[in-house]
């Protein structure tokens, strides 16, 4: 069992992430089809891009318009209708080089810790 949990929080990344994202799947923000091929693009990208980034799907943020969503966590940065281009440039400008996409944000609630 212990073997099994090592192997899984090295999978997730989580010693290491410096972000977490998750993306929203609809299905009454969007088809979750469409959803499916952004999550896709976005594990596809993630990876290549070697960033230490988590990335979870999320079912539903309770939104229920405008997605696929996506939100950027330490800095609770959300955005909305993410399409396959749009997650590029986040991950350009946001996710790599530290300056979110100001014109496509929706929300920003950067979650602190109660011992803060």
């Amino acid at each position: 069992m212990e073997d099994e949990l090592s192997a899984g929080l090295r999978k997730a990344a989580i010693a290491g992430a410096g972000r977490h994202i998750f993306l929203c799947m609809g299905p009454d923000c969007c088809m979750p089809a469409d959803a499916e091929v952004v999550w896709e693009h976005v594990k596809k990208r993630i990876r290549e891009t070697g960033l230490r980034v988590m990335r979870t799907k999320a079912q539903c943020f309770r939104i229920c318009t405008g997605g696929p969503w996506l939100v950027v966590y330490p800095e609770g940065i959300w955005y909305g209708a993410l399409t396959t281009a749009r997650f590029d440039r986040i991950l350009a400008e946001h996710l790599q080089g530290g300056i979110p996409v100001a014109e496509w944000i929706v929300a920003k609630n950067a979650l602190t810790s109660p011992l803060e």
